[in-house]
Order: C-alpha cells, then sequence, then structure tokens
C-alpha cells in the first residue's frame, strides 16, 4: 500500500506539471496557429490524458488495497480470543 501511495504522490506531482504545460501549449497553438503549434499541443494533450488515466488506476488500485485490508483485519478480529 505504501509503494501505490508514494507512486501516486509521484503521478499527481507530475501530471500537475503536465497539465501546467498543456494549458501553455493550448495558447500557443491558439496563438500561432500553426500545424506545429497544433500538433505539440496534441502531444501534450495525450501525455496528459495518459497521466491523469494512470493516476485515476492508482486511486483504484489504493481503494482496492484498503478493502482488502480491512477485510483481513475483520476476519483477523473473528478469530482473534
Amino acid at each position: 500500500m505504501r509503494e501505490v501511495q508514494e507512486e501516486l504522490r509521484i503521478v499527481e506531482d507530475q501530471l500537475e506539471h503536465l497539465v501546467d504545460d498543456t494549458d501553455e501549449k493550448s495558447l500557443r497553438a491558439l496563438v500561432a496557429e500553426t500545424p506545429h503549434a497544433q500538433f505539440e499541443h496534441h502531444e501534450s494533450r495525450k501525455h496528459s490524458d495518459a497521466m491523469t488515466r494512470h493516476r485515476d488506476d492508482l486511486r483504484i488500485t489504493l481503494a482496492e488495497l484498503g478493502l482488502k485490508l480491512d477485510d483481513l483485519l475483520d476476519r483477523l478480529k473473528e478469530h482473534t480470543p
């Protein structure tokens, strides 16, 4: 669980920077109106979207691990005199 929490922390930090970069490239693409600027924005958006999906997967994994831990603790309590 700790490993997933640490990875989530790192991914959330990286995602913040990716979103900032994507926003900047979006603005550049609007101002420049060039195919290259549009391409850079599109590529940046793909990376941000992929990192968002990864973050969401980590959150789901963390929630599932929490549920498993709760279940194991409940079972341990049942078998402890």
